[in-house]
């Protein structure tokens, strides 16, 4: 038996989150910490303190997510938390990203630090795949014999006078 979708009632009214008063969210609050040795510290702390942080953090790293992505990831819920602002944040990353590596090392896996540009050359877009795909089906017909396409002649359409004016939205007025 198929059960049939229930409306949600509880899901946001659109345009809910514009009704708040404001500095009633945290990112509209003074941050928590304001220069980059304070954000630094935190972060830095946060990590070698904490082993189901970096347990978690190489569970990560080893399924080659980049160290990039992840370090970006964390200073963004810092500044939607309030903690620091998006400037001290991304000041920040370098070091994240470098203390990310050192628990990486330590635990002795091989991490993608997102910061090789050889990664994304490598990598095709779906769009490209199937460019090649069909050029490699192309060059299959043209191998085969009973694939051959006869061209057909077109009329010669070109340099015929066009007596009309434009009419239309867009024309331009004489």
């Amino acid at each position: 038996m198929v059960e049939e979708k229930q409306p949600r009632f509880d899901a946001p009214i659109p345009g809910m989150s514009l009704t708040h008063e404001l500095g009633a969210r945290p990112w509209q609050q003074p941050a928590q910490f304001i220069t980059v040795d304070e954000v630094i510290d935190h972060y830095v702390t946060r990590m070698m303190n904490n082993d189901d942080f970096a347990d978690q953090l190489v569970d990560v790293m080893d399924m080659g997510i980049p160290l990039t992505t992840i370090a970006n990831t964390i200073q963004l819920a810092g500044v939607m938390e309030g903690k620091h602002s998006i400037d001290t944040g991304l000041l920040a990353l370098p070091v994240l990203i470098e203390t990310m590596m050192l628990i990486g090392d330590g635990a002795g896996i091989d991490y993608n630090t997102g910061m090789k540009e050889e990664i994304s050359k490598n990598r095709q877009t779906l769009s490209a795949r199937t460019v090649e795909k069909l050029m490699e089906q192309e060059k299959g017909n043209d191998k085969d014999p009973d694939n051959i396409v006869i061209e057909e002649d077109i009329e010669d359409t070109q340099d015929k006078p066009v007596d009309e004016e434009p009419v239309g939205l867009m024309q331009r007025r004489t």
